[in-house]
């Protein structure tokens, strides 16, 4: 991975958009960033580490991306970071704005945008960037997995944090422990203990939810078995707990057995007693029955006889009932005819009280004769409704002719005001068809001059970024050409000392008594000899390998310069010299003019059709005001027609209209009048026939009440009975025969007679017997059936237990196999010697890589003197396996990283953090880094120290690797020409950065 640039704007404490060329300052391999503490050093880190993973390092970070906004900045300045490098061979660039709380574009108050990523990556075949993802998920996981590190590994390797290595150097195991376990993702193995614990927990738990069951069932077993099981006091997970329970339940079976038998017998017993004791209680209840029915009968007789007289006096009035219905429809028809004569009456009155004076009293023939001459005076008028009628019509025709008039005259004066404009009107219109018409001359003027601009504007900046290419390719194909060079002069010094020495390498291959290759002797008493650094064949192959690879490659970055060269050419051919930006305006004003023309040639189509259409107004007004006027003529006419008619009309209804106010009124009169006479003569002629039918119904009825033998007829209408009594009395006289014959039939049974003649039964006593044969039968069937349960219960209870035992059998032996497990991975077992664990286990091999990886540079920074190693001695609470330790070469003994001085545990964590940054690389998959920083700490060394320090990090190069060295030693400042300077000011940060004697501002 290495960084390119770095843009950032209101971030931290930069108020204002700064730009950091990693580019230039990786040039130099060792570059500083220094400045006055406040000033944002570690905020230049935040922004890196905040483009790649959306946070800030370890304690700086928020949880709402808002704080990261510089207080410096302007009210309307977004808070935005854009890293642009190159992983994995793809050149990337990540732009990250965070949440920010902006002021609302319409009214007061303010708003929160949500943050936005963009990820674009350069394609160098088209020459342009492409965009790739905008989803800050798919963007987050694009980057973990093209560098291989979550954000905490990348802090710890590429972000050097010299303050956390020297504490990770002090710290105990346990601290170290949790700083490996981030960087090198063991949690993994820490799952593999935990879950080893809980299977062994789970299993424990089943082994004792077994063991529980089992005894439970026990304890069952020794309820029902009672004194004869034993079980001692036992808990689950007893040894022998199973062989136990099984042994007490043969005992409670075989006990069980013998109680069953002996009840079995005890019930026997029982039985026959019972059945006795039913049967002499069947006999006693029989006699009791008997003996009270006889005694009952004899009740219901004596009864009989003192209701003698009330059932005569019964069956006659029944007599005299019958004889009344004989008379039954003479009565009724007379009750009818009254009822009717009454109604006929009421509705006479009602009649004759709604007429006038002499009519009222008048008979049914003098009533039906007015009303027939009423009848004949109303069909008389109806020609003078129709006329009525023609009149009220006319009054209907002359105000629609009223209206017409002033709705014609509404017509006229609108017309005459709207054609008073019509010239002014369409000399406007003129006029707009004649400025559109040259907007749209204009227009196809300017579209011919648009293309031409925009190519010119586009060769524009293929040109500036063809420029930018063209210093990229140079410095590419110079140093492809200086690498040519370097690999051609070693393959030549390589080939001139093998031709040098070729004397040795011949004599390699020569024997006694075989010809020289050279001279053909065949004795050879003093063959040269290979010197120190002999260059064999293979080795100048090599050298040659690596010389035509280097050729190659000058020749592509050469023809990759060519092509560059010739599209700028072009580019710059086509586009002159005149500055992309003034292009841009000219483009965009010429662009701005000719929509501007558009749009006023757009009005040219809506002034013709308003033109057209404002004349076919005229030309249909011009129409309306004539017809308005030949309107005008017919209506006079019409109204003289119309005056003539209603004049007649008015004089016939004059005459047939009499007193009343309308024909109408005087129709409604003779109607009305003709249905009262109507009405009163109908009901005068129903009265006179309901009193005749009233006096036919009185003969008939007093002529059958004679007959039925009746005195009167009110004498046969109290005879008779209503349904209901009828009912009740026959209902009466029946149950009295009834009963009569079933007293007869029981004083006349044998067998109840024979049991009356017996001492009367003692049931109380026959039923106390059976009381007592039917308790102990009882008790004998419960004492059988609490016995059989018992049996059956405990052989239940016996095979469950057994099945038990043989399921939790295969349980057992694994909660063993886990249990040891468990306890062998968590160090407790005593098979682990050192309680070391298995996550400790693996970090001690990574902390081993480390420490061998980290001699390599601290003893380099000690000259040769200290050198790191693992230990695997116990600590705390008796584990072991990430101890580190130091060796002194001065003194040949290994002794505790505390005891190293300030500068020494300086030098000695940086070595430490090199070392940890090269494993954790091999471990991501062999990601290379390029770009590294180390924060603080080098104001502790000496200046001998410091030297070697910094040659260490200055033999990074040899990996093509740039270091970034975060510091206030003002020493370094002169050490490291390549610096980026941090200042702060009231208005926020800025950033300069300096190569040598230059200095440029950012």
């Amino acid at each position: 991975m290495r960084l390119h640039r770095l843009d950032i704007t209101a971030f931290g404490p930069f108020g204002h958009s700064q730009s950091v060329d990693f580019d230039v300052l990786s040039a130099a391999g060792i570059f500083l960033l220094h400045g006055p503490t406040g000033a944002g050093k570690t905020s230049v880190l935040d922004a890196v580490c905040y483009a790649l993973y959306g946070s800030v390092p370890g304690a700086r970070q928020s949880s709402q991306g808002m704080n990261l906004r510089s207080d410096h900045a302007e009210t309307r300045t977004r808070t935005e970071v854009r890293l642009e490098l190159t992983v994995a061979g793809r050149r990337l660039e990540i732009t990250r704005q965070p949440p920010w709380e902006r002021p609302k574009l319409r009214g007061k108050g303010t708003t929160i945008d949500k943050s936005q990523t963009w990820l674009r990556e350069y394609d160098g075949i088209a020459g342009r960037w492409r965009d790739r993802s905008r989803s800050h998920q798919e963007i987050g996981e694009e980057i973990t997995q093209l560098l291989g590190m979550s954000r905490e590994q990348f802090c710890q390797v590429v972000l050097l944090p010299q303050g956390d290595f020297a504490r990770f150097l002090r710290a105990d195991a346990e601290a170290r422990g949790r700083l490996l376990g981030r960087l090198f993702d063991t949690q993994r193995f820490a799952d593999v203990e935990k879950r080893l614990a809980e299977n062994r927990r789970a299993t424990e738990a089943r082994v004792r939810e077994g063991d529980a069951a089992l005894l439970a069932d026990a304890h069952r077993m020794q309820q029902e078995a009672g004194a004869a099981m034993e079980l001692p006091d036992l808990t689950p997970g007893d040894p022998g707990l199973p062989e136990t329970v099984l042994g007490a339940a043969a005992v409670a079976r075989s006990t069980a057995r013998e109680y069953l038998t002996a009840a079995h017998c005890r019930l026997a017993a029982a039985e026959a007693s019972h059945a006795d004791a039913r049967s002499t209680l069947d006999d006693v209840r029989e006699l009791a029955r008997l003996q009270s029915r006889f005694a009952e009968a004899q009740q219901r007789a004596a009864l009989l006889r003192e209701r003698e007289g009330v059932h005569r006096e019964a069956q006659e009035r029944m007599e005299r009932a019958r004889k009344a219905e004989a008379v039954a429809p003479a009565l009724e028809l007379r009750e009818a005819a009254e009822k009717e004569h009454r109604r006929a009456a009421d509705t006479e009155a009602r009649a004759r009280g709604l007429l006038d004076g002499a009519q009222a009293d008048a008979d049914a023939d003098s009533l039906a004769t007015a009303a027939r001459r009423a009848a004949g005076e109303l069909g008389a008028l109806e020609s003078a409704r129709r006329a009525e009628q023609r009149l009220a019509d006319l009054a209907e025709e002359r105000s629609g002719l009223d209206r017409q008039e002033r709705a014609d005259e509404d017509v006229l004066r609108e017309a005459d005001t709207w054609l008073s404009g019509w010239d002014v009107l369409r000399a406007a219109l003129q006029s707009r068809m004649d400025t559109a018409q040259e907007a749209a001359t204009r227009a196809e003027q300017l579209a011919v001059q648009r293309e031409p601009a925009r190519k010119r504007l586009t060769a524009a900046r293929t040109r500036d970024e063809l420029a930018a290419d063209l210093t990229q390719a140079q410095e590419r194909a110079r140093a492809a050409r200086q690498c040519a060079l370097d690999a051609r002069a070693e393959w030549l010094e390589l080939k001139e000392q093998r031709l040098n020495g070729i004397a040795a390498e011949l004599a390699a291959h020569l024997a006694d008594g075989e010809p020289c290759a050279v001279c053909g002797a065949t004795e050879h008493p003093a063959p040269a000899r290979k010197a120190s650094g002999h260059v064999d064949r293979e080795r100048e192959d090599r050298a040659l390998a690596t010389c035509r690879r280097a050729e190659e490659q000058r020749a592509e970055a050469e023809q990759r310069l060519g092509a560059v060269r010739e599209s700028l050419a072009a580019a710059t051919a086509e586009a002159g010299d005149m500055p992309t930006a003034r292009l841009a305006a000219e483009a965009q004003e010429l662009e701005q003019e000719y929509a501007g023309a558009r749009r006023r040639a757009s009005a040219l189509h809506a002034a013709h059709e308003e033109l057209r259409r404002i004349e076919r107004e005229r030309e249909q007004r011009l129409a309306d005001r004539q017809q308005a006027a030949v309107r005008a003529a017919s209506r006079l006419t019409r109204r003289e027609d119309l005056g003539r008619e209603q004049g007649l009309l008015e004089r016939e209804l004059l005459q047939a209209r009499g007193t009343a106010g309308s024909v109408a009124e005087r129709a409604a009169q003779l109607e009305r009048q003709a249905v009262l006479l109507t009405d009163a003569a109908d009901a005068a002629r129903a009265a006179e026939d309901a009193a005749q039918r009233l006096k036919d119904a009185d003969a008939r009825l007093a002529d059958a009440a004679y007959r039925a033998g009746f005195d009167t007829p009110r004498a046969a209408a109290a005879a008779l009975l209503h349904d209901a009594a009828h009912r009740d009395l026959q209902h009466r006289l029946d149950a009295w025969q009834t009963e009569d014959a079933a007293v007869r039939s029981l004083l006349a049974e044998a067998d109840t007679a024979t049991a009356a003649q017996q001492p009367p039964a003692d049931t109380a006593a026959a039923e106390h017997a059976a009381a007592e044969a039917e308790r102990r039968l009882r008790e004998a069937a419960s004492a059988r059936d609490a016995a059989a349960h018992r049996r059956t219960e405990l052989d239940r209870l016996s095979r469950r237990a057994t099945e038990a035992v043989r399921r939790l059998a295969p349980l057992r032996d694994a909660y063993d196999r886990v249990a040891r497990l468990a306890a062998l991975t968590a160090g407790t077992s005593a098979d682990n010697e050192r309680k070391m664990r298995l996550e400790s286990y693996v970090l001690a091999a990574r902390l081993e890589q480390v420490a061998a990886a980290a001699s390599l540079r601290l003893q380099r920074m000690s000259s040769g003197r200290y050198t790191l190693v693992h230990s695997d001695d116990r600590t705390g609470r008796g584990r072991s396996g990430l101890g580190l330790h130091v060796v002194d070469a001065w003194t040949g003994r290994e002794r505790d990283t505390a005891t190293l001085s300030g500068g020494e545990t300086f030098f000695a964590s940086l070595a430490l953090a090199l070392g940890l940054a090269d494993v954790v690389t091999d471990e991501a998959g062999g990601v290379r880094l390029d770009t590294l920083f180390i924060d603080e700490g080098f104001g502790s060394l000496d200046d001998q120290t410091l030297d070697e320090v910094l040659d260490v990090l200055d033999s990074l190069r040899e990996r093509d690797r740039a270091v970034g060295i975060v510091s206030h030693v003002a020493d370094l400042r002169r050490r490291i020409p390549a610096q980026l300077e941090v200042r702060k000011g009231r208005a926020g940060s800025s950033v300069r950065l300096r190569t040598g004697a230059d200095a440029w501002g950012g």
